[in-house]
């Protein structure tokens, strides 16, 4: 699968981290799923958006369920020479 767009710096929450780390998931195996605009647990309105800002620059968002939690991998919006300088992991009661 083709990657769609840049992630940009990673960071994630102290909270988020832990999680991932409690839950046995691969950070590494979490971003490939979502360059590939894998929906995890998004609306079909969600999903629609993010293709969308593929191509607007517009912020990009996953979601996922892990470990009984709502995990949310959001990608900051594009500058103005379509750079996307940061990915942040974090749990959905952070956001």
């Amino acid at each position: 699968m083709p990657n769609f767009f840049e992630l940009g710096q990673l960071v994630a929450t102290p909270a988020a981290l832990r999680l991932l780390t409690e839950s046995a998931v691969d950070v590494h195996g979490l971003l490939s799923r979502r360059l590939t605009m894998e929906a995890g647990v998004l609306s079909p309105d969600d999903q629609a958006a993010n293709r969308r800002a593929v191509n607007d620059g517009s912020r990009i968002l996953s979601a996922f369920d892990i470990g009984g939690e709502k995990v949310y991998v959001i990608t900051e919006s594009a500058d103005d020479q379509g750079r996307r300088y940061a990915t942040t992991i974090l749990l959905a009661s952070e956001y």
